[in-house]
């Protein structure tokens, strides 16, 4: 089916003669490559009767794209550069932010998008844009393509919005009711599990034992008191008077960190080192919490808990057996059992193949707070305290307020 001149016209919403080479670019995507790759003579011939003949660049790119679509050497990233090449498509990514396919744009991201496109059109009439040296790869060329989106980007427009500051703040709205989502789905998922498990008494005397050492640890610079203030957003000089309090304020902070703040004096020189381990902590998602405290709380005291049993628990995890509970939806993570379309986690390679060793490196710094914590023991077990303990303060941190779950 051969994609005649007035059909890129009518997709386009404008006479041949004012088409531009994104709009040429775009219809020949909607046709099988081959049957593109057999249009291009006519649309040529159409172009330039309607004296917009364009460039003998954009129809050499334009075949050659065609031909590697055609064969199936072609990358999603080739076709993205040939159409930015075009002078009028938007860069994938503007600074922080990246365009969504169209049909998952929002109305406001579409509207976005719809005004710098508008925008490019304006330039490159105007000669600020040569596609051609685009087309080439000229860096100057491509770099200065770059800058003129993202002043547009943050520059004012007329309503005295801001396409970059708008367009981040829908984003971020975005992702914090998924993250609400997938706190609400974690737990319901953990209070079924408790409901399973049944009682957990809590173990008072080494509660107390672990309460007083831990405030003494954070009465002392460094490790571990820096880390455990840093994860739970408390300062020494106000912690809970209450041992319980205590301990499920700090317990929930590691797996939910609050910091780091800045903390003046010799401490300072801590600072990256507390900073990597948060940085660690916080890349472990709903899954992989989920799936840890399913098997401590299953296991009961003396269940293995070093690193690398957490990380063996979470490949072994599925959220999907009879009467278990339902995998809460992570925001932008994958897990194995998914549609493939839909992985997109940290921790699989090119073959989509988990990535035990990577998971067992997050969760290192976990592993040597329980320990703090007295929630697991130096032979790296589950104890009483941390049976009791752990799943409750999991409750915590997926509660609405962050705090006690009803």
């Amino acid at each position: 089916m051969n994609l005649e001149p007035d059909r890129v016209a009518s997709l386009a919403g404008r006479p041949l003669s004012g088409l531009t080479r994104r709009d040429v670019a775009l219809a020949l995507l909607t046709v099988p490559a081959a049957d593109a790759l057999a249009s291009l003579p006519g649309l040529r011939r159409g172009m330039l009767a309607a004296g917009n003949p364009l460039s003998a660049v954009f129809w050499s790119s334009a075949e050659a794209v065609l031909l590697k679509i055609s064969d199936g050497d072609a990358t999603v990233g080739d076709v993205r550069t040939w159409l930015e090449a075009t002078g009028t498509e938007p860069n994938g990514i503007i600074g922080l932010h990246v365009w969504d396919d169209q049909s998952e744009r929002s109305q406001l991201a579409a509207e976005m998008h719809t005004r710098l496109v508008s925008y490019l059109e304006e330039r490159l009439a105007a000669g600020e844009i040569d596609p051609d040296l685009l087309a080439a790869g000229d860096p100057a060329a491509c770099q200065a393509y770059i800058e003129l989106q993202e002043r547009w980007m943050t520059s004012a427009l007329p309503d005295g919005r801001v396409p970059m500051n708008v367009l981040m703040d829908e984003e971020d709205e975005e992702f914090l009711a998924e993250w609400d989502a997938a706190d609400a789905q974690a737990l319901a998922a953990t209070q079924a599990l408790l409901d399973r498990v049944g009682d957990r008494p809590l173990p008072r005397e080494e509660l107390r034992r672990a309460s007083a050492r831990l405030r003494r640890d954070i009465a002392r610079p460094g490790w571990p008191g820096r880390l455990l203030i840093e994860c739970s957003g408390l300062r020494p000089a106000d912690l809970p008077a209450d041992d319980t309090e205590l301990w499920l304020r700090l317990a929930a902070g590691v797996a939910n960190p609050q910091g780091p703040e800045p903390w003046p004096g010799p401490e300072a020189d801590e600072e990256n080192e507390t900073e990597s381990e948060l940085t660690a902590i916080c890349a472990i998602d709903h899954f992989d919490w989920l799936a840890t405290i399913t098997a401590l709380a299953e296991g009961g005291p003396g269940t293995p808990a070093s690193a690398a049993d957490l990380a063996t628990y979470v490949r072994d995890y599925d959220p999907g057996e009879p009467d278990g509970p339902d995998e809460p939806d992570e925001p932008g993570r994958g897990r194995p059992g998914g549609d493939a379309d839909d992985i997109d986690g940290d921790f699989f390679d090119d073959n989509d193949e988990f990535d035990e060793l990577t998971l067992e490196h997050l969760f290192l710094p976990v592993t040597s707070l329980w320990q703090v914590l007295g929630a697991i023991d130096d032979d790296e077990r589950l104890t009483a305290l941390g049976w009791w303990g752990l799943p409750e303060a999991m409750l915590r941190v997926w509660a609405p307020s962050g705090g006690p779950a009803a």
